[in-house]
């Protein structure tokens, strides 16, 4: 049933992942290095064949389950003993039917605080074994079924980083709650009327002397499975202690915009034309893009069938420059602007359908800029008067600038999101990774950024 949450485990591996990607060691026997080759290629395939058959499964109106997810049903329930005041109840062989057809209902990750939250719901749980009820007077025993029905399981994993810089679980918090129970014991001959005004009493004896046990053969399996998840993922690598994994991770992604060409940044030439009267922007390059950091949290959750991801960041000053050009019938100026921006910070909500043929959404966005401050040369005395209209306007009426361009941009951030294959883009990294190992690199180029 928890298998969903070593999903989300594996995300937050895989981005603290980046922060300590090395070059390997290259001092291996010959055997040892092809037998681990053909580990690495083994797992690549295996991964990249997972994240098809996940993208078809949650295509279905109602999916249940996981596919390829090694999910035990049914569950085998160590044997429990309740003492229910007039006799004992001892339950052996006790085994839970149904667990492999449970729904998503929730799945959240804070990475900031390394912890995962998931909640899965199953239309019903058959609970099958052998009982034995024992009083002073007599004894019964034979076979008996529990039947729980609308069952709703809740797990939260807290990760860390071990002394020797190594990810894993820390602590696991379980529970299992049900709307309704039928019970169906056998054999109980006199001792039935004792026992049924028992669980008249109290209808959940009967489970909550299973339960105990059900919820530490679920914690053993969830632990054992994140845990090799995990180390597979990131294998012997080790994280920093000093800085949050999150952080680190985020150091490490400022790395990669500018290996990518993302810092300086070219915008694209503006050329505007009212009547007689044009202006062109060319050749203008941002610098500072790659010193964004974390402002805020960054949480992703998954409910109705749909992913969210909200974060909070912010840079530290952008620099930029280009080349301007004022025309006026006949008339044109040239010249050059410099600019720069304290800060920009941004508030951002993304969500994605796990049905992959539909396109992102954004779902908020919110600016806030620091200080503006602009040079403007080529246009004689109309310089000053340009630096001060930028200079000074934009400052006073910050907020309001602000406010009344986050639905245009919004806008346009949504345009560009209509035009990603996400199914594609996904298939793209896993076949990737499939081919040469890349830790599901993707370029955002493809995408038209």
């Amino acid at each position: 049933m928890m298998k969903p949450l070593i999903i989300i485990a594996w995300l937050m591996a895989t981005s603290c992942y980046l922060v300590s990607s090395q070059e390997s060691e290259a001092a291996e026997q010959e055997v040892e290095k092809s037998n681990d080759e053909h580990n690495i290629e083994v797992s690549q395939n295996r991964l990249a064949a997972e994240v098809e058959a996940l993208l078809d499964h949650f295509k279905q109106e109602d999916p249940r389950g996981l596919p390829g997810a090694a999910i035990a049903d049914p569950i085998e329930v160590p044997d429990a003993k309740k003492n229910l005041g007039m006799a004992t109840l001892d339950m052996k062989h006790v085994k839970a039917y149904g667990s492999s057809q449970f729904r998503i209902d929730k799945l959240s990750a804070d990475f900031k605080e390394m912890k995962i939250n998931g909640g899965l719901q199953l239309d019903q749980m058959t609970v099958k074994g052998d009982y034995q009820l024992s009083s002073f007077f007599s004894k019964a025993n034979g076979p008996f079924t529990v039947i729980l029905k609308n069952v709703y399981g809740e797990a939260t994993a807290l990760l860390a980083v071990d002394r020797e810089g190594h990810l894993a679980t820390d602590r696991i918090k379980i529970d299992i709650t049900f709307s309704d129970m039928t019970m169906d014991f056998q054999n109980l001959g006199f001792l039935g009327s004792v026992f049924q005004g028992v669980v008249n009493s109290a209808p959940n004896l009967v489970f909550d002397a299973m339960k105990p046990f059900m919820l530490q053969e679920a914690d053993k399996q969830l632990r054992s499975e994140m845990d090799k998840f995990i180390q597979q993922s990131m294998g012997d690598r080790k994280l920093p202690n000093s800085i949050t994994p999150l952080d680190s991770a985020i150091a490490t992604a400022r790395k990669m915009v500018r290996e990518k060409g993302y810092d300086p940044y070219k915008l694209q030439d503006m050329n505007r034309t009212m009547g007689v009267f044009s202006v062109q922007l060319s050749n203008t390059w941002i610098s500072g893009l790659s010193s964004f950091y974390r402002v805020g949290n960054i949480t992703v959750g998954m409910a109705n069938k749909t992913v969210s991801l909200n974060l909070h960041l912010g840079t530290q000053q952008l620099t930029g420059a280009g080349q301007w050009e004022v025309g006026l019938g006949m008339m044109t100026r040239v010249g050059h602007v410099h600019f720069t921006v304290q800060h920009i910070r941004a508030l951002v909500g993304v969500s994605q359908s796990l049905d992959t043929t539909k396109r992102p959404q954004i779902t908020d966005l919110q600016f806030d800029m620091g200080n503006i401050q602009v040079r403007c040369d080529g246009a004689g005395t109309l310089d000053y008067i340009m630096e001060f209209v930028v200079n000074v306007l934009p400052n006073l009426l910050r907020y309001q600038i602000m406010d009344a361009i986050e639905n245009p941009v919004k806008q346009r951030i949504q345009e560009q999101f209509n035009n990603i294959d996400v199914e594609q883009a996904i298939k793209t990294m896993a076949q990737n990774y499939k081919a040469d190992g890349k830790n599901f690199d993707f370029d955002f180029k493809t995408l038209g950024i």
